[in-house]
């Protein structure tokens, strides 16, 4: 394969924006980057964050998926679209939505268009707290543990309570869903035109991470187990089938209708899609024995294992093991952090809360001056809270914080937990809340790492990708230094649209496996952070100030 020969297309769907990256298929060059946020989620359409209510519409997901592969094919090479071979993509997870029987999700129907029970709901909305503990209750009331195979504990965040949550919110749209599907699933369906829900290609990234599917189970736990949660979902059930699929399979050619939209060749192959954290692992080096850490609003903390011989062991407390949801032939885990990058941006805004709604009111000052001042203020905060926060001595830390702003993910999932913070005296300052911020942040990585090694699932080195691991070189080391091993940042800014185009490139051919095309195309190595042994004592006293901290926070929750 020659350099400028082929190319692949890599479509990567975060919290709030679409990113395309055209890569060169022999070499992993990106030779067309595009980025460009959702329109109706930017200005916070369908959302609640007091009632933990986050939803987006399907329009803004076909909306940027026009103008990023078209953004991007502008800044290629000439010619470079009548050169790609496939194309693959990634989205946030679970992020669902209920769907009529032609793959069309509900709100883009004229009866239900903007209501928020038919949008997709995204990973980060925890409205189905409810729904989770029935279906926990239920899933461990039987001879069969159904959510043995997803750390024992189903998530709020995950497919089936929210499909349920959506069904409470409104019987209506309950009544017209013929299926719910994940965000990753509708973009094949759309790319390809499948407009029959038997011939879906369903993600074995989502559907085992998210929905309950085990091969040992044979697909979906059986019908009565749903219907004991809520008859209605027997039928979403049924439209499941038994069968999911790995991402380096395709899920069919691309349609002659997305072809013209996005102004490249129809008929390539669109590979099966998957979770951004997973697609974005293998671009950013995933291995036995190495994690990456995902670092964005939230973390997602994938690595992979060999295959059993015997029977699968269950790993507590995370966010489920898969047969080849990362890569094909290996055991895929994940774990992460409810919030992260999102901690960090709760700082922010609370210290900016002054800008926001006094500056604009501040007498003598021109409007654009005023305009002018916020934006240069809110875009140098958290680097002068970094630097600042780098003078303090960690042995000298006198504050102690939890990371759970947004509940707890792994390991043990629980929505309903809250965040902490003690210590503070009339002393406190804004610098050393956010060193204890990032000292949380930190610790709950580090829980992390403990949970997999206490389960046999060996971390030996940590692989950092995403926002925050290119941006903070603070918290990298607090990471480093806390969990006590080196983390590697890639050399990429768009590492989980680079993983996607490497399964574009397997899907198409091109590879004869993803491990080939992991090794030709993955981003290299771009710093290492290496922990300061002599701070060991020091964090390991701050660490077991952290979980004394927590079982207090979780304790008392209990005992309300």
């Amino acid at each position: 394969m020659r350099h400028g020969e082929h190319y692949v297309l890599g479509l990567d769907y975060g919290s709030d924006s679409c990113r395309a990256v055209l890569v060169d298929a022999a070499t992993g060059e990106e030779v067309g980057v595009s980025v460009m946020p959702y329109p109706r989620w930017t200005q916070g359409l369908y959302c609640d964050p007091a009632r933990n209510q986050f939803r987006q519409h399907p329009q803004d997901y076909q909306d940027t998926l026009i103008g990023t592969v078209r953004q991007a094919l502008a800044r290629a090479p000439a010619g470079a679209a009548d050169k790609i071979r496939g194309i693959a993509l990634d989205t946030t997870g679970s992020t669902p939505c209920l769907v009529d029987e032609h793959c069309t999700p509900l709100s883009l129907t004229p009866h239900f268009a903007d209501n928020p029970a038919a949008l997709f709901i995204l990973w980060k909305d925890h409205s189905a707290v409810a729904e989770a503990a029935l279906l926990n209750e239920a899933a461990h009331a039987g001879a069969t543990d159904w959510t043995q195979f997803v750390g024992g504990i189903y998530s709020a965040e995950w497919f089936w309570a929210k499909t349920m949550r959506a069904f409470k919110e409104d019987a209506t749209v309950a009544e017209a869903a013929a299926s719910t599907i994940e965000h990753c699933d509708w973009m094949t369906a759309l790319l390809t035109g499948t407009h029959d829900l038997a011939a879906l290609k369903r993600s074995r990234c989502a559907m085992g991470h998210k929905a309950l599917w085990h091969r040992t189970f044979g697909g979906y736990p059986p019908a009565s187990f749903f219907v004991g949660l809520d008859s209605r979902l027997e039928k979403i059930r049924a439209s499941l089938g038994t069968q999911t699929y790995t991402s380096d399979q395709s899920a069919g050619p691309l349609c002659e209708q997305w072809a013209d939209l996005l102004g490249i060749q129809a008929g390539i192959p669109v590979a099966v899609g998957a979770y951004d954290a997973h697609m974005g692992a293998v671009g950013g080096g995933v291995g036995i024995g190495r994690l990456v850490r995902v670092m964005g609003t939230s973390t997602c903390d994938i690595t992979v294992g060999y295959r059993p011989h015997g029977p699968e062991k269950p790993v507590r407390g995370i966010c489920g093991q898969v047969d080849g949801s990362v890569i094909p032939g290996f055991i895929g885990y994940e774990a992460g952090q409810s919030s992260f990058g999102d901690v960090y941006a709760w700082f922010r805004d609370l210290l900016l809360y002054p800008v926001h709604t006094l500056l604009p009111e501040a007498d003598g000052i021109a409007l654009e001056q005023r305009e002018s001042i916020r934006r240069d203020i809110a875009a140098k905060l958290i680097p002068r809270l970094e630097e600042e926060a780098a003078k303090i001595d960690p042995a000298a830390s006198a504050l102690t914080a939890l990371d759970w702003l947004n509940g707890r993910r792994s390991p043990d999932a629980n929505q309903k937990l809250s965040a902490a913070l003690t210590g503070l005296t009339l002393g406190s300052s804004s610098p050393e809340i956010y060193r204890a911020l990032a000292h949380a942040t930190a610790f709950g990585a580090r829980a992390i790492v403990e949970r997999f090694n206490e389960e046999g699932v060996p971390i030996k080195s940590i692989i950092g990708i995403g926002g925050v691991a290119r941006k903070s070189p603070l918290i990298m080391q607090i990471l480093a230094d806390s969990i006590g091993m080196p983390l590697a940042i890639p050399a990429h800014d768009q590492t989980v649209a680079l993983g996607a185009a490497i399964f574009a490139a397997v899907a198409a051919g091109l590879y004869p496996d993803l491990i080939s095309a992991q090794q030709a195309l993955a981003s290299p190595v771009e710093k290492t952070y290496s922990p300061n042994q002599a701070l060991k004592p020091v964090y390991d006293t701050l660490y077991r100030r952290y979980r004394e901290l927590g079982e207090w926070v979780e304790g008392s929750l209990k005992s309300r």
